[in-house]
């Protein structure tokens, strides 16, 4: 998602606050997401609902117009699909797998930025890129290493978690290209764009519409603007306050979170090997962020966090 915005300096306790509570929501969303897929609404279904009403809602409190996004159009695009494929691939990670694995292997988004950043951007890559890089894709081998993993693959689960963080990567280097547009704005393209993968998913799968009740669908509803939006705008609120480096690493509390009630509430763990992969791949996320924040603080403005 992006949250580009002008930081004020501080660390303020309602700003960790409302970090704390994105953190924790995002750790925890995946129960009330299989609990409504155990009931019939699938991913997919679920995601064009809930972001479909998140962005009703934000629209009509206020629309954000069109300035700055005139000529902007190939841009716009690639943000609406790249940020769609983000949320709906880490939802179906989620529902598919692992949480712990899907939240960790999301988190080699930063390592993907580094190298988009250069690729798209002419953005110069960092001497730590040579040592974040390396150790994040180590960590990976680490947590999706099998015996016969040359023949089977990877489990769609792990695809879908990857790539959901090389889309949001992707999302993170085309909003700083779009400086001149507004949080709202990209927010919203952003949200049409999970409507968007979501119904492309819905028509290629080619069933209808589920036939459940309709507190089913009040749910998924509920969780779009009760958990998405609020979401949503208390990590604006959060990141906008705060250093890009404290905000981040208060974020990373998802992973914990995520981990702790998957293995309370679904039994799920890991073992050794993945969990050394998942530390390597967040020690290179942290020293990541840690570069990105001096950088910013020498002139950047622009912060990108968590799922839109």
């Amino acid at each position: 998602m992006d949250m580009s915005a002008d930081r004020k300096p501080g660390n303020s306790l309602p700003a960790v606050a409302c970090l704390l509570f994105a953190a924790t929501f995002w750790g925890i969303v995946w129960y009330p997401l299989r609990l409504l897929d155990a009931r019939g609404l699938n991913g997919p279904w679920q995601m064009l609902v809930a972001y479909g009403s998140a962005f009703l809602v934000l629209a009509a409190l206020r629309w954000p117009g069109a300035q700055g996004m005139r000529g902007q159009g190939g841009r716009l695009w690639v943000l609406a699909l790249a940020a769609g494929w983000t949320n709906v691939g880490f939802i179906l990670a989620m529902l598919d797998g692992s949480v712990a694995r899907a939240l960790i292997l999301f988190y080699l988004s930063p390592l993907w930025t580094a190298l988009l950043g250069h690729l798209l951007l002419g953005e110069r890559l960092r001497p730590i890129a040579l040592l974040t890089i390396p150790m994040g894709l180590l960590g990976a081998g680490l947590m999706l290493w099998a015996p016969d993993i040359l023949h089977t693959g990877l489990s769609w689960g792990d695809m879908a978690a990857m790539t959901a963080g090389m889309a949001f990567a992707l999302s993170n280097v085309i909003t700083r290209a779009l400086h001149q547009m507004g949080t709202r704005q990209k927010t919203l393209v952003s949200w049409a764009g999970v409507v968007m993968v979501s119904l492309v998913l819905l028509l290629i799968d080619g069933g209808g519409i589920p036939h459940l009740p309709a507190g089913i669908w009040l749910a998924d509803v509920f969780l779009g603007v009760g958990g998405f939006l609020v979401t949503t705008l208390a990590v604006i609120y959060g990141v906008s306050h705060m250093p890009v480096q404290r905000s981040s690493v208060i974020l990373l509390m998802e992973i914990l979170v995520g981990a702790v009630s998957a293995w309370l509430l679904a039994g799920e763990s890991l073992n050794l090997r993945e969990w050394l992969g998942g530390i390597l791949i967040i020690l290179a996320a942290l020293v990541a962020i840690a570069k990105t924040d001096h950088e910013q603080t020498e002139g950047h403005t622009s912060c990108e966090h968590d799922h839109c």
